[in-house]
């Protein structure tokens, strides 16, 4: 089967599937649940779904955060969960939430309080600052709520409880959709409230995923969450982190800034280019969510393996889960062929969009290629083996020093078309995809990382 790669080790396939198969859903029901909001946007009208989309990159930096604190506390954690000091991973948890809630808050604050200027950041057009101003107003309190959420469901899955993550995310997610088709459309007698019930729904569904992990964490029994643990963090574990886990978040947010310069650019372009992108970015990450979850699973098990100290282990899972990542582009790839001709019927939008859209899903075919593999590259083998300082070396060199000016000098320098712009802006991940494969086959990635920080080590 062209899925098996000739070397894997048995039991391989078994350990990798049931970490990602939950990840899979959960990740599938965001993108679907991000798919019914575009549609149901455009079904108000391409002002609407525009606006939304300029004002969703605000909450798509603190994702990029939240992504980015995540992949931060698997590195050390999932190594203290294979070494089993549970002790260890509770003050894991404390440092990640201090500077989440952090970020969290200034970003809601910022919502609140000068929404139109930060609307202003991605576009010059007045409606749609208007529109996004005030979408960005009733979503506020959401980026308060998921900065608590998101890093306790991070340590949860560090601690192969990826069941309770797509659970409560899948759910809040279901449980959003539903209650913005309600707000958004006037259903069952709701005010009809377009953009701003989009907002609302998942501000609320964010607050209840909140008292979820709430729940759950006062009857968890994997690892102690009392204060005195939790906040008396050692200076050692901090040192670890700042070495280890830093430029995994540095890295993220500087990926994610430069995405969303992207976004910049192509807001001053029109608001056709800014439509036609909404949809295909929605429709890249629905079809995309296995290879993601490759990423996301192979880092909690490799993170394991090592902090076991099972480094030839690790050594040989991390091939298969290569073979793997670069079998599923191509699945994908193909999976984004077949729905090119249908895609641009199914949405609200000008005719010049939809041409865009076109040339845009075709691009998608091979940048998500590239995507896949160095996110299973740069965000999960090399991370899980604390070499996150290489991984952000490379996200910051080919974002902003390759594709970020290049964007700006194609758009504001040259002038050239719109749809030339994003294809040149999809090169960034050919760039890195080199020298990210060279560094992977040196094997300096694979390192053990963990410490004694509490002398009863409790085995799992």
């Amino acid at each position: 089967m062209i899925l098996r790669y000739k070397n894997a080790r048995p039991g391989f396939y078994q350990s990798i599937f049931h970490l990602m198969l939950p990840i899979i859903i959960q990740n599938l029901i965001s993108s679907a649940v991000n798919t019914v909001d575009v549609m149901m946007l455009g079904i108000v009208g391409q002002s609407a779904l525009s606006a939304s989309s300029l004002a969703g990159q605000v909450a798509f930096i603190l994702n990029i955060v939240y992504f980015g604190m995540n992949s931060a506390l698997v590195i050390l954690a999932s190594q203290y969960w294979g070494k089993g000091s549970r002790e260890t991973i509770s003050k894991i948890f404390g440092l990640g939430l201090l500077i989440s809630v952090t970020i969290s808050t200034t970003f809601s604050v910022l919502a609140l309080v000068c929404p139109h200027h930060l609307m202003q950041i991605w576009t010059n057009d007045p409606e749609l600052i208007t529109i996004g101003a005030g979408y960005l107003r009733d979503v506020a309190l959401s980026y308060f709520f998921m900065g608590i959420s998101q890093i306790y469901l991070a340590i949860m899955k560090s601690c192969e409880r990826v069941k309770l993550s797509m659970a409560v995310s899948g759910s809040t997610l279901l449980l959003n959709v539903c209650m913005n088709a309600i707000l958004i459309f006037g259903l069952f007698g709701a005010p009809q409230m377009g953009v701003l019930g989009a907002a609302l729904a998942t501000s609320i569904a964010r607050g209840i995923e909140l008292i979820v992990c709430f729940v759950d964490a006062a009857h968890q029994k994997l690892i102690p969450l009392s204060l005195r643990i939790v906040f008396t963090i050692p200076g050692g574990l901090v040192q670890d982190f700042i070495k280890y886990s830093l430029p995994a978040f540095v890295g993220d947010a500087a990926w994610g800034l430069a995405t969303s310069m992207f976004s910049v650019i192509m807001g001053r372009l029109g608001s056709d280019i800014v439509a036609a992108n909404s949809v295909v970015t929605v429709i890249r990450n629905l079809v995309t969510v296995v290879g993601f979850s490759i990423a996301t699973g192979s880092a909690i098990l490799l993170g394991k393996e090592l902090g076991e100290n099972q480094l030839e282990t690790a050594k040989r899972d991390a091939a298969s889960v290569v073979h793997l990542s670069i079998v599923v582009s191509i699945i994908t790839g193909l999976i984004l062929a077949l729905i090119t001709p249908i895609v641009p019927n199914l949405v609200n939008i000008s005719d010049t969009a939809k041409d865009y859209l076109r040339i845009m899903q075709i691009i998608s075919i091979f940048y998500q290629m590239g995507q896949i593999i160095n996110t299973v590259l740069i965000a999960s083998l090399f991370r899980a083996g604390g070499q996150s300082r290489a991984a952000m070396i490379l996200d910051l060199c080919a974002m902003w020093l390759y594709a970020v000016p290049l964007g700006l000098i194609a758009a504001f320098v040259i002038h050239l078309p719109p749809i030339i712009v994003y294809a040149l802006l999809c090169t960034d991940e050919f760039i890195k995809l080199l020298p990210a494969f060279l560094f992977y086959k040196s094997g300096k990635w694979l390192n053990n990382l963990t410490r004694d920080f509490d002398k009863n080590n409790q085995s799992k």
